[in-house]
């Protein structure tokens, strides 16, 4: 079964059409990317996902799940901006975490917390932007979800920073649960990804894996981007 299946998936906000019936499915086991570039559609995906919209056609699950309750205990997020409360400390924000999420592996968190030397006790608000970042991937990917929805992990962080990231996502993720990762940094992701959706204007421009595209195109995913996408 399907991780994530997506149906005739279409969504509207007044006259604009975000979403134009999108189609595609993600299986077990696969860490995808959704290159496309700004207003595409890939945050309104995301979110319908997560259940955060409703659709207005068209069909979307979670592991046969439609958004709700069911796929909401499946489902690990990361939005594009930070979004913890920065009055907590680190370990207030594992308990917070531990409370809400059955699934949270607080053993996970705290090796990876230690790994970038953050003291437990730490207050959140006194952590710079990058190491706020840091924390709240650490959180989702702690999690022994089915998918994880990662809005723009790169976005606006350093090389090294996005490194961690990047390795935080190959090393932590459920092996029988599947990764999308929205991005318009193809180059810095093309590394960790086994398929890419490209989506342009809320259509599904393609389908693939990273090693057909190399075989077929006899290019990266990265320069199929910037031709499929050119102004």
């Amino acid at each position: 079964m399907p991780v994530l299946e997506c149906k005739g998936l279409t969504k509207r906000f007044g006259r604009v059409t975000a979403l134009d019936e999108a189609a595609f499915s993600i299986e077990p086991g696969r860490i995808v990317g959704l290159p496309g570039p700004n207003g595409s559609g890939k945050t309104t995906l995301i979110k319908l996902a997560n259940g955060l919209l409703t659709p207005d056609g068209g069909y979307i699950a979670i592991c046969g799940f439609a958004p709700g309750r069911e796929s909401h205990a499946l489902v690990s997020y990361l939005p594009e901006r930070t979004a913890i409360p920065v009055w907590m400390t680190a370990r207030q924000l594992m308990d917070f975490y531990c409370d809400f999420y059955r699934d949270f592996r607080r053993d996970a968190a705290e090796e990876m917390l230690a790994h970038l030397n953050i003291h437990p006790h730490q207050s959140i608000k006194q952590m710079s932007k990058g190491t706020r970042e840091k924390v709240q991937l650490i959180m989702v990917m702690s999690r022994a979800a089915k998918l994880y929805l990662l809005d723009e992990p790169i976005g606006g962080v350093d090389p090294a920073t996005r490194d961690y990231i990047l390795s935080t996502i190959i090393g932590n993720y459920n092996p029988e649960a599947a990764v999308l990762i929205s991005t318009h940094l193809i180059a810095d992701v093309e590394k960790v990804l086994d398929e890419v959706i490209f989506i342009n204007q809320g259509r599904v421009m393609l389908q693939s894996t990273v090693d057909d595209i190399r075989e077929e195109k006899g290019m990266s995913v990265d320069a199929l981007f910037r031709e499929v996408f050119k102004c």
